[in-house]
């Protein structure tokens, strides 16, 4: 349970409006929180404030060579939040939302697991491998949200973690060219061989038939969670239906738009232009639960 905080000089609301005013400055696909009820905004502000911050630890070339040190420093202040002890805005704003939600430390310290294997790690060997990346990834996201909004059933979490999942790959497969330039690459190795694609393939930009076939089978797995995922949408409280249908319309989509440049992520990546968002919101406004 959350120790209470220590007083400190800054104030709770300055700390929300701080992480606020600090997500608005990343781009998304969807503004973070524009569909969420304005009294739990300041949580979801909070949070994804405390992870956008490590994930730059783990990428943003700023950091280089003192990533795992930056990294350490975030988990040694997010233990001083458990303890009541914050200071810096992000955690005087994070302490007071786990306090309110009885978040587990453990879901913040699987990100800060993952944004640590991102810093060491650029290779998958297998399918099960990349999946348990995912669970420290992507799969604590979704279990915050269900936190935030008060949804408590159990059987609601697997579900959400097929969701999470299904988003962290779809997202893998757009930004195959951008984690390219990183120098990772999140495709497994056994698949790789699977269909003869060679990383110097890759790294050329080469869209060969046996990269096309690559690229079908991924889609067509992560296809396979959304839609094991897709009952989540129509079994949470209706302050939460919206914003989950928006977003499994958005990424489930993004296979769609994968396979309408033939599986070329590298000549352009494919994302939802204005249009394209105007219109996924209409489809989440309109949206039908699937008939049992």
């Amino acid at each position: 349970m959350m120790e209470r905080p220590m007083a400190v000089s800054l104030t709770v609301e300055e700390a929300f409006a701080y992480c606020e005013a600090r997500v608005r400055r990343h781009y998304e696909n969807f503004p973070v929180g524009l569909w969420v009820p304005r009294d739990k905004r300041p949580y979801v502000h909070a949070l994804y404030a405390f992870a956008r911050a490590a994930d730059d630890f783990a990428d943003e070339p700023i950091y280089e060579g003192h990533r795992g040190e930056k990294l350490d420093q975030w988990e040694d202040r997010l233990h001083a939040a458990y303890r009541g002890e914050a200071e810096d805005p992000i955690f005087v704003a994070l302490t007071e939302t786990v306090r309110r939600l009885d978040v587990p430390k453990a879901l913040l310290l699987d990100l800060l697991s993952a944004f640590r294997q991102d810093t060491v790690k650029q290779r998958y060997e297998t399918w099960g491998e990349l999946l348990g990346y995912c669970r420290l990834s992507a799969n604590p996201v979704g279990r915050l949200v269900l936190l935030v909004f008060g949804e408590r059933d159990p059987s609601l979490l697997p579900l959400s973690d097929d969701f999470c999942t299904a988003l962290q790959l779809a997202n893998h497969w757009q930004d195959l060219a951008v984690d390219l330039r990183r120098g990772r690459i999140y495709v497994p190795r056994e698949l790789l061989d699977r269909f003869a694609v060679k990383e110097w393939d890759l790294n050329a930009s080469l869209v060969t038939d046996g990269f096309r076939a690559l690229m079908a089978e991924l889609v067509a797995r992560t296809r396979e969670l959304f839609a094991r995922a897709r009952p989540l949408c129509d079994r949470v409280g209706r302050d939460l239906r919206f914003e989950l249908r928006l977003t499994w319309l958005g990424g489930s989509s993004i296979l769609n738009l994968i396979e309408s440049v033939d599986y070329d992520v590298f000549r352009r990546r494919p994302r939802h232009g204005p249009a394209g968002k105007l219109r996924l919101a209409w489809r989440a406004w309109r949206w039908r639960p699937l008939v049992a």
